[in-house]
């Protein structure tokens, strides 16, 4: 379980047995329409709130609603606008294959065009939902080094996220990244409040969804429209 000083994170703890089983609460409309109707949303009798779930490719803005994800080499961004207390999380990865040569250094390059669609879509919303840019901050999470392979996918995601927030002047006031275990994350976009736990490192289930998202994004076009979510 992580609990870095300093990281802006919270400690993802155990949940407690309910004493009773409570009556079914259905979940509030979503924001953003049928966008996100694919969005798995349940009530959670520990946190006493509906949490969105999201797989790699995903993401999702709320005011009043808990998101949480599985993260491997993956990143997530949970960006809110501070004032108006609405917020999400994206879930996103750079595919392997890369036409510019490899070259990650800066935001041009053909395979990140693919990390500036999933923080694009999700600061547009954020947006759209009446939140302003000089009042974003963000929490970044994830790309942990799980999936063998030549190169390291997660620094890649980790070093793109860095660099987009600070081009894009957001504030980042909290980051758990790196590292070789993957992570359980669940984000209150109202408070800001982002809970963190490290997984067990051969966690199977996190390993083989984004082994196959990895393969998915190498096969699509990067060229005009991409088509992610």
């Amino acid at each position: 379980m992580s609990n870095s000083s300093g990281s802006g994170l919270q400690p993802l703890r155990p949940a407690r047995a309910p004493s009773a089983v409570p009556a079914v609460t259905l979940a509030p409309p979503a924001l953003g329409g049928g966008q996100f109707a694919h969005i798995n949303r349940r009530f959670d009798v520990h946190l006493k709130a509906t949490v969105a779930t999201l797989h790699p490719g995903d993401f999702y803005v709320s005011a009043d609603e808990w998101i949480s994800t599985l993260l491997g080499s993956c990143v997530s961004a949970c960006i809110r606008d501070t004032r108006l207390r609405i917020g999400g999380m994206n879930h996103f990865m750079l595919p392997e294959n890369s036409a510019d040569g490899g070259s990650w250094g800066h935001l041009a390059g053909s395979a990140t065009r693919y990390g500036n669609v999933a923080m694009e879509r999700l600061i547009n919303e954020i947006l759209k939902c009446g939140g302003q840019r000089n009042n974003l901050e963000a929490k970044v999470v994830g790309g942990g080094k799980v999936l063998d392979a030549m190169t390291d996918i997660g620094a890649r995601n980790i070093s793109f996220v860095r660099e987009y927030l600070s081009a894009e002047g957001i504030t980042v006031v909290g980051e758990d990244l790196g590292g070789m275990e993957p992570r359980k994350v669940l984000y209150d976009p109202a408070t800001g409040t982002a809970r963190v736990k490290r997984l067990a490192r051969a966690s199977t289930k996190v390993v083989a969804e984004e082994r196959s998202y990895l393969q998915r994004i190498d096969r699509a076009p990067v060229a005009g429209e991409i088509e992610l979510f």
